[in-house]
């Protein structure tokens, strides 16, 4: 059997830290990890911001509560659902993902936590484990499923690297030109025929 692993902000949702971004109108918290490869770096930078201008975690939900799925997402996990088995592995946090994740369907989601103090700061992140995407694709492999993993940033090259197959998808440029070994596509319908040729199977749109 073959699982399709999908990146979730991005290539399905909005980037939620752009829109809070735009929303807040502080123009830093507009960095992501297209920006600024390094996971640790971005979240601590994004931590000390919220912290320094008092935003609590429910200001972002708030935010979150407005956004919908890209256009054509809801049909692409649909679509992908009826040929694969779906796992989203995302570098979001579960506080955040409820309302988007009710309009995709509820597909299986494996991302982080935060933490918050007794006034809802957000004063820490818990990564899942260590390099999670990777990892998880590692661990479908020893149980003998074959992996086939779209993505749009830098943390998303280590899971498309370990995948049997890994797809760019709404990739950065800078992102297609330093990893040219991956199919870079920016369209659904694209998409879908990028897993078709990279299934084992005999599979349509």
């Amino acid at each position: 059997m073959e699982v399709a692993c999908l990146d979730l902000e991005g290539v399905l949702i909005p980037e939620i830290w752009i829109e809070f971004a735009n929303k807040t109108g502080i123009e830093e918290l507009k960095a992501t990890t297209r920006d600024i490869p390094d996971y640790d770096v971005l979240m601590k930078q994004r931590l000390r911001i919220l912290d320094e201008n008092g935003f609590k975690l429910q200001d972002i939900q708030e935010v979150i509560a407005t956004l919908k799925p890209l256009d054509g997402a809801i049909e692409f996990v649909n679509w992908l659902r009826e040929r694969f088995q779906v796992i989203i592995l995302s570098d979001t946090f579960y506080e955040f993902s409820q309302p988007l994740m009710r309009q995709l369907g509820f597909p299986t989601l494996f991302c982080h936590r935060l933490e918050t103090d007794e006034e809802g700061r957000v004063v820490n992140y818990h990564l899942r484990q260590a390099d999670p995407k990777r990892q998880s694709i590692r661990a479908l492999q020893t149980i003998y499923y074959r992996t086939i993993a779209a993505g749009d940033s830098y943390n998303d090259t280590t899971m498309l690297a370990e995948a049997d197959a890994g797809i760019l998808f709404k990739a950065p440029q800078n992102v297609i030109e330093e990893f040219p070994q991956f199919p870079a596509v920016h369209e659904y319908e694209d998409l879908k025929k990028e897993f078709l040729k990279a299934s084992n199977r005999d599979l349509t749109l």
